[in-house]
């Protein structure tokens, strides 16, 4: 079989739609500035997810037995949801946007490539190992180009300041690990047989629910203008309640790696956002990470024909 099933491609465009709206959240953010980054994390995801759990009532009704079967992984995968918007925003407070994203983004799938062999045995394709490699060098190049215009990165000075991008940097690992981790927990669930859209809901519901404490603790500052309240509630309801519907359907037919993988996407669109919202300057070395990003899912995506099935793997 030389080329992928139609489901599998719908899968992987899926997923780089919702990368595509993901994208759209630090030029969103941008426009908040008041607003801190633990009540954009909390209010987007926590709301969004609320809202995933929303429609999802009557399938997760239906479903009660099975989700109390699979409570475990779906108690996993909402603490995943609920740390990592927390963790991913602070993070580009500590230690800059650019340092922030390519950490977070850029370790995701490498890390839910660890979790799927490690767990599920799941073999690497050579595909895949390329395409990442070539993507990461992208994503490496693009975050070093940013970094030269980014204002937003802390500088680095003596005494108590050294501690803030350290801290950042850390913040992203743990925002990769979780995003890898209810990647998996979701793309498990739909494999062992629950709907996506009772998946998510459930998932995403009990996030929502975890993540209400900090959003009442933080966030004054999202009413006091209706800047800021247009910005989240955009953040709540495209990029983490429809990127997210969108995602879902994705690992319905992807593996969890693959489509970490595909959301490498995200900040080719955040760079090309800022550049024509924010008006921001990408400079040559940045739109060469652009066109590496771009052939390296181009290598994870189009299937050519090849004499070898053996080598038509993920």
């Amino acid at each position: 079989m030389t080329n992928p099933p139609p489901h599998r491609a719908a899968g992987t465009i899926y997923v780089l739609l919702a990368a595509t709206l993901w994208g759209t959240t630090g030029t969103a953010a941008a426009l908040a500035p008041e607003v801190g980054p633990l009540a954009v994390g909390a209010a987007a995801m926590g709301f969004g997810g609320l809202l995933q759990g929303a429609i999802a009532a009557r399938p997760m009704a239906d479903r009660a037995r099975q989700l109390r079967t699979h409570r475990s992984m779906i108690l996993l995968g909402a603490l995943a949801i609920a740390v990592y918007p927390l963790a991913f925003y602070s993070s580009m407070r500590l230690a800059g946007v650019a340092v922030g994203t390519v950490v977070s983004i850029g370790l995701a799938p490498i890390i839910a490539a660890v979790i799927e062999r490690v767990l599920d045995h799941r073999p690497l394709s050579r595909r895949w190992l390329v395409s990442t490699g070539i993507s990461l060098l992208g994503i490496g190049a693009l975050t070093v180009a940013h970094a030269t215009n980014d204002d937003s990165a802390p500088e680095l000075g003596t005494g108590s300041l050294m501690w803030r991008p350290l801290l950042g940097i850390g913040l992203a690992v743990i925002a990769a690990a979780t995003y890898a981790l209810y990647s998996w927990a979701a793309a498990t669930l739909i494999r062992r047989g629950l709907p996506t859209r009772t998946t998510m809901g459930a998932m995403f519901g009990c996030g929502g629910v975890l993540l209400l404490p900090v959003v009442i603790a933080t966030g004054a500052s999202i009413v006091t203008s209706p800047g800021n309240l247009a910005a989240v509630t955009y953040l709540a309801v495209v990029p983490m309640f429809l990127g997210y519907v969108l995602f879902g359907r994705g690992l319905a037919v992807v593996p969890a790696s693959t489509a970490t993988t595909l959301s490498l996407w995200e900040p080719v669109v955040a760079a090309f956002l800022a550049v024509m919202v924010l008006h921001e300057q990408l400079p040559v070395l940045g739109w060469l990470g652009v066109a590496l990003v771009l052939i390296g899912l181009a290598v994870l995506t189009l299937r050519l024909p090849n004499r070898s099935p053996a080598s038509i793997q993920k």
